[in-house]
């Protein structure tokens, strides 16, 4: 075997770079969503055990829904990546491009050991530019591949040093071969498969036996004519402690899966469903159609599911015949290379192993998988095929009548499939060019109908989402999740009535309820959600809340384990001014997932609700604990400790509000908040700043400015108060206290006694019945000299708050100046009172809460892709009003 040079390592770099430097611009697109998105295995807060306890879409593996994939390591690199770049898809992508350039570089090392220098340098560049690989290289989470890979030719390459002189065995190589493969297994299930390949390295290649040989030998020691050869009794010691390391595998994995297989539906895999012989039929039929998209990869698609592939339902179908044909070319190499022992026979041995092997997992001939035909499986597949074609070549090249030829058609191949390649790589661009690539190809699979209409529903483009949601609804009627996505969209355009006829045909489609019965029919755990989507839809009608909660028990009494269903079911209480049952709800969801800091979070606001803020702040502070920057809980919890009046609690509640800016910076709550902070604790040039921060990033901002006028009252500066609050009145022309503080500081400060007395008068317009702004128009009436007019009036407040000993008081000085024999001009000083000989008559002042509450947003989380969680924190005004909560409908 000739070691790879540094020329040759360029060349393949530099094609792959040259075939995948456009993928570098492409978005998150299909599974990347889920996989990197929504994952919080991702993010530094959650605890890197924790991806040792999920499966690769970060959902616990213990749960039902989990797709059973365990690659802990491929998501430790996207954790990398996420500590580089966050969410900037560039690095995603960059990596896996090195990736899938290391592969190269390793598998020439591979073809080495059966092909010459020139073949091999072409069977690596054949797999660095087929086309089959851009799902797997271009697609993030395509990185599973690459990374199995790696390790398993690397577990390959270790295992062939382990034959020493004299036939002897190596140990060191052997002991590596066995921690490489389970890395392997860790980045994918595939990897396993790499023991196989050893053994038939070991079995036909180190120790050249042939099949009949091998039977020969066999035979003579089963009759007592010979003994077994201690070249063999070497291979089979080796042979047991790789099977026995791969059995150890095995059974770590069962554990790991808990000895259960995923749940998946007859939409992802309908031939899965199948009764015999329609199963089998459907099934070999899927190995040429791999195949073919091996040797003529011109038509792609992202999805293979539903009805891209007809089923085979008879033996008289026509597609039977390429089934048969594949079986019998694939014997046929099979018989050559196992009966004769030749290179040219091993060459092809190993490829055929290299095909078959590790397409086994996937090829639903042992246990169902998710998907029909997924291209990005066909990644270390296709190392077998294209040694094939490289050996091929090979043979033709020798002749010199083939040979120019030959190396045209070579040179051809490699052209056309790196541009398609090149090309190929913009359809996953984003998730509208992807879908819309893959509905060229295939236009009988409703889930890509879906898919665009969900990538144009991302768009806010709703009406023509609707068109491509009813599209699939016409490809596969009995589809619950198109009609889901119909009613949905319904929804966002306000058509509920058809809304609901959606939703309500989805809930027709799913399996009869059995009283007692726990829910276990093999179906999507997110159709559920129909239940949820028609309860939050018929509960916007206050007269069908009943209704909508029945909705919610119903989805309950199917799965007891519905997460979603308590949730919602809770807000839908708390609605109802049920808390205690909304508590028990949440309290049953965390039972599911402790590990939530959106419930605990929810579950603050229903102690908010029963008047129990410590309570609520001590659950602020758990979902604060496993989320460090959950927005809702920062704000809000800052909020609580400011409403306690608990001076210890101050500083607590700046720092949390100074995070909630951090990660909100465009939010004037954060900043008006920190301002009536910095109000509580007298630092008064800190609070402008900060009531003009709110104002600069809302202008009209009710409490901001109205606070902030108040600031400049209480500080003396009265005149700068004036234009804030005729800026507030411009936008709140109906604002009493703003009325009552201008009014006040035009009557004492400006002496416009004619200007306080309308916005006095104003008041008593929308208000007849306030105290205070009646109190003070009287004071207009004493400082007017119409004493009996402001006799009239005192008269009239004390009418109105008859307990009011102030109005009283200013009664009895009003009713001692009439009875007066002189009279002197009253003079009110500056400090907002009115003074008859020494006597004070003052305005009512302004009382102003000293605090907005924050609004106590429910949020709403998610099981499951197709839901979306709504964290935006919106705030309210603070002087008037009484806190309140908003909810929003689950997508």
């Amino acid at each position: 075997m000739a070691d790879i040079n540094l020329k040759e390592i360029t060349l393949i770099v530099g094609v792959v770079t040259a075939c995948y430097w456009n993928s570098l611009f492409c978005g998150f697109v299909f599974d990347d969503v889920s996989a990197i998105l929504d994952n919080k295995d991702l993010h530094p807060s959650t605890p890197l055990k924790t991806l040792f306890q999920n499966d690769f879409w970060g959902t616990p593996m213990s749960e039902e829904r989990s797709h059973k994939s365990y690659r802990p390591l491929t998501v430790l690199t996207f954790r990398l990546n996420y500590l580089l770049s966050e969410l900037k898809p560039m690095s995603y992508h960059l990596l896996n491009m090195i990736f899938h350039a290391v592969v190269s570089v390793i598998f020439l090392k591979v073809c080495r050991l059966f092909l010459d220098n020139k073949s091999s340098v072409i069977a690596s560049l054949l797999f660095a530019v087929h086309p089959i690989h851009t799902e797997a290289v271009t697609g993030v989470v395509g990185r599973a591949e690459l990374l199995s890979s790696i390790f398993f030719l690397a577990a390959f390459l270790s295992y062939t040093r382990s034959k020493g002189p004299d036939n002897s065995i190596v140990w060191t190589p052997i002991a590596l071969t066995v921690f490489l493969v389970a890395v392997a297994t860790l980045c994918k299930e595939q990897g396993i498969t790499v023991v196989g390949i050893c053994c038939v390295y070991e079995v036909f290649i180190a120790q050249g036996y042939t099949l009949p040989l091998l039977c020969t030998t066999a035979g003579q020691f089963l009759r007592g004519k010979g003994s077994i050869p201690f070249s063999l009794l070497q291979t089979l010691v080796k042979l047991i402690v790789l099977m026995f390391s791969t059995l150890l595998l095995v059974v770590i994995r069962v554990q790991v899966i808990q000895s259960q297989l995923p749940v998946f539906t007859r939409f992802d895999n309908p031939a899965a469903v199948s009764p015999t012989p329609t199963r089998q039929l459907t099934f070999n039929y899927l190995l040429p159609v791999n195949a073919w998209l091996l040797l003529n990869p011109s038509e792609l698609c992202c999805d293979w599911t539903m009805g891209t592939i007809p089923l085979i339902e008879s033996l008289l179908d026509i597609r039977n015949l390429a089934t048969f044909t594949f079986f019998c070319f694939l014997g046929t190499l099979g018989v050559f290379s196992l009966r004769y022992s030749g290179d040219s026979s091993k060459t092809v041995l190993m490829a055929l192993c290299l095909m078959a092997l590790p397409f086994i997992p996937a090829s639903n001939l042992f246990f169902p998988v998710g998907f029909v035909v997924a291209e990005r499986v066909l990644y270390v597949p296709s190392m077998g095929f294209c040694i094939l074609v490289a050996h091929g070549w090979q043979k033709i090249s020798t002749k010199s009548v083939f040979k120019k030829l030959s190396w045209i058609c070579l040179s051809m191949v490699i052209l056309t499939h790196s541009l398609k390649t090149f090309h190929r790589n913009w359809d996953w661009e984003s998730e509208y060019t992807l879908f819309m690539s893959a509905l060229k190809v295939n236009k009988n699979n409703a889930k890509l109908w879906n898919n665009v209409g969900h990538a144009l529903e991302n768009e806010k483009n709703f009406e023509r989402a609707l068109k491509y949601f009813l599209q699939a609804t016409h490809v596969q009627p009995d589809d619950i999740g198109a009609h889901m996505n119909v009613g949905r969209t319904y929804k966002n355009l306000n058509r509920t009535k058809e809304a609901e006829e959606s939703y309500m045909m989805a809930k027709s489609l799913m399996p009869q309820i059995i009283p007692g019965k726990k829910y276990a029919a093999r179906i999507a755990p997110n159709h559920l959600n129909v239940y949820i989507n028609l309860a939050n839809l018929i509960r916007a009608n206050e007269s069908r809340l009943e209704e909508a909660d029945q909705l919610y028990r119903q989805a309950i009494s199917m799965r007891p384990d519905f997460k979603q269903a308590y949730i919602s079911r809770g807000e839908l209480l708390l609605k109802m001014n049920k808390p205690l049952k909304a508590k028990e709800a949440y309290l049953k969801a965390l039972e599911l997932d402790r590990n939530n800091a959106d419930l605990w979070y929810n579950l603050a606001i229903v102690y908010i609700e029963l008047k129990e803020p410590n309570e609520a702040l001590k659950n602020f502070n758990r979902a604060l604990e496993l989320n460090p920057k959950h927005k809702l809980a920062l704000f809000n919890s800052a909020i609580l400790m400011q409403e306690s009046g608990e001076v210890k609690l101050r500083p607590e509640a700046r720092k949390r509000l100074l995070s909630y800016i951090n990660e909100e910076p465009l939010d004037a709550n954060g900043y008006f908040n920190l301002g009536m902070l910095a109000m509580d604790d007298k630092k008064d040039n800190e609070a402008e700043v900060w009531m003009k921060k709110a104002i600069k990033l809302q202008a009209d901002f009710r409490s901001a400015l109205f606070n902030l006028a108040l600031l400049y009252s209480q500080t003396s500066k009265e005149l700068k108060a004036l234009p804030i609050l005729e800026e507030l009145l411009r936008y709140y022309p109906d604002h009493i206290k703003g009325l009552i503080l201008k009014g006040d500081i035009l009557m004492n400060q400006k002496k416009d006694i004619l200007g306080a007395k309308k916005c006095f008068e104003r008041i008593l317009e929308m208000d007849p019945s306030n105290v205070q702004g009646k109190h003070n128009l009287c004071v207009v009436y004493f400082e007017e000299k119409d004493l009996l007019k402001a006799e009239r009036c005192l008269l009239e407040t004390l009418a109105l708050a008859p307990h009011e000993e102030y109005i009283q008081r200013h009664l009895n000085i009003v009713r001692d100046k009439i009875s007066s024999s002189s009279f002197i001009q009253p003079i009110f000083p500056t400090s907002k009172i009115s003074r008859v000989e020494g006597q004070k008559i003052p305005t009512e002042s302004v009382k102003e809460s000293r605090g907005e509450s924050g609004q106590t947003q429910i949020v709403k989380t998610s099981d499951n892709k197709s839901q979306s969680k709504s964290n935006k924190q919106l705030g309210k005004d603070r002087d008037e009003e009484t806190p309140h909560k908003t909810t929003k409908d689950i997508k």
